[in-house]
């Protein structure tokens, strides 16, 4: 009687090879590593935020360099008051300068970069770079001619003329996203729009403005960042009376004592409308700069 034959082992139910298993806690080794740097990363971004606080919340007797690092002793919520307080009409300056004028240039610049995306011209790509050239002047170079400048449109000193300012400083940039990312939509769609006889405007406004919305939101919460947080402009076109918030900070010290307090408190006050709009919409940004980042 012979003996039974052994079956060979199928190919799909082989153990797994000791180097498999030897890729996999390197991947995993990888992944911990690489999830331990962006903590570190991230705590060493967040630490001027851990400092304005804690320094915000301390009585004056308590700042000192020496014990920077230290939790307060108590809460004193008085020098965040003292700040707003003092803030509070340039709070306001900062909203009326920055959501008239990160509305305006995000239109704007929706609008240049359609024309030069779907309706390219003779001279389209020479406009564009030109446009692009807009974003490396620097601030400095343009002062001068720029006050001269709104001195004789008379809108020198007020914040009409700083929002006509950021609008048209914007355009470059916002022309540039846009562009990038109408290029990802289908030339069929605004094809058949001619066909069907729309012009210019009506495809613009009724199939490419409802596609619009991540890009939209990536150029208002660029414009609104840097617009808040501009200096420059706002120190040399304004007046006293129509100074944002980040100019009003800088004049927060006093002459002869300075309450590191207090100033803390101001600098995490003006920061916080910045904060909230990258925690709230920080993910519409990131989306909508995937989003114009294939061409389909």
């Amino acid at each position: 009687m012979s003996a039974p034959a052994v079956a060979e082992p199928r190919p799909d139910v082989l153990p797994r090879r000791p180097r498999t298993r030897l890729r996999q806690v390197r991947k995993r080794g990888l992944r911990v590593v690489g999830v331990a740097v962006l903590v570190f990363m991230a705590a060493f971004f967040l630490l001027p935020i851990y400092v304005m606080l804690i320094t915000g919340l301390k009585s004056f007797q308590e700042v000192s360099l020496a014990t920077m690092w230290n939790l307060p002793e108590g809460l004193h919520f008085e020098n965040f008051l003292a700040a707003f307080q003092a803030l509070r009409p340039n709070l306001l300056n900062s909203l009326m300068l920055t959501i008239p004028a990160a509305i305006g240039s995000a239109i704007l610049g929706s609008f240049n970069g359609y024309v030069l995306s779907k309706w390219q011209f003779r001279g389209s790509e020479t406009v564009f770079t030109l446009l692009l050239f807009g974003m490396f002047i620097p601030y400095q170079s343009i002062l001068i001619p720029l006050v001269q400048f709104m001195q004789q449109i008379n809108l020198y000193g007020g914040l009409p003329g700083l929002v006509l300012v950021h609008i048209v400083y914007g355009i470059p940039i916002t022309t540039l996203i846009f562009r990038n990312y109408y290029a990802s939509v289908p030339k069929e769609l605004v094809e058949s729009s001619r066909i069907d006889g729309a012009d210019m405007f009506r495809t613009y406004r009724y199939i490419m403005l409802p596609l619009s919305a991540p890009g939209f939101a990536v150029v208002l919460i660029w414009q609104f960042t840097n617009i808040w947080n501009e200096f420059l402009f706002a120190i040399v076109l304004t007046r006293p009376a129509s100074w944002p918030v980040t100019v009003a900070l800088n004049n927060l010290a006093g002459s002869q004592i300075v309450e590191w307090n207090v100033q803390m408190a101001g600098a995490l006050l003006a920061a916080l409308p910045t904060l909230i709009v990258y925690i709230l919409l920080g993910r519409f940004f990131v989306q909508g700069l995937m989003a114009g980042a294939v061409k389909g």
